[in-house]
């Protein structure tokens, strides 16, 4: 039996694993990013990035289909890094796969978090959610 996979859209037998199908490193890992605050904080970035990717807009591009939200220092390397804020920058698929295989500067995607982080202290808009 055959099923059509969500992830790279062509049909792959049932049971089969996508090679597209992102894996976590460890069921710790998985289990953080299952949490209803990983979840609203998935949310609350992409807002504060207006649903648009971030290394797009700074090349002048508008990009809002199919945008993530990246951990620039991995969780498996720093868990306190989870759900904050300048650790995190919304991306489209592209530029986060370029993300993971370091082919984008961590600074790069650091500095485009603060500065995302920056226009929200100038609009008086509190860091903290309650």
């Amino acid at each position: 039996m055959y099923k059509s996979c969500a992830r790279c859209g062509k049909v792959h037998l049932v049971g089969h694993e996508c090679p597209k199908m992102r894996t976590y490193a460890t069921a710790e890992e998985r289990k953080l990013r299952s949490t209803w605050k990983w979840t609203e904080k998935s949310k609350e970035i992409r807002e504060r990035a207006n649903h648009l990717c971030e290394v797009c807009r700074a090349e002048g591009i508008i990009t809002y289909d199919n945008i993530e939200v990246h951990h620039i220092v991995k969780v498996k390397n720093d868990r306190s890094k989870l759900l904050d804020n300048e650790n995190l920058i919304c991306l489209c698929q592209e530029h986060h796969k370029q993300a993971d295989k370091n082919q984008i500067d961590q600074e790069y995607l650091q500095k485009l978090s603060r500065d995302r982080e920056g226009g929200f202290l100038a609009t008086g808009e509190s860091l903290q959610r309650s």
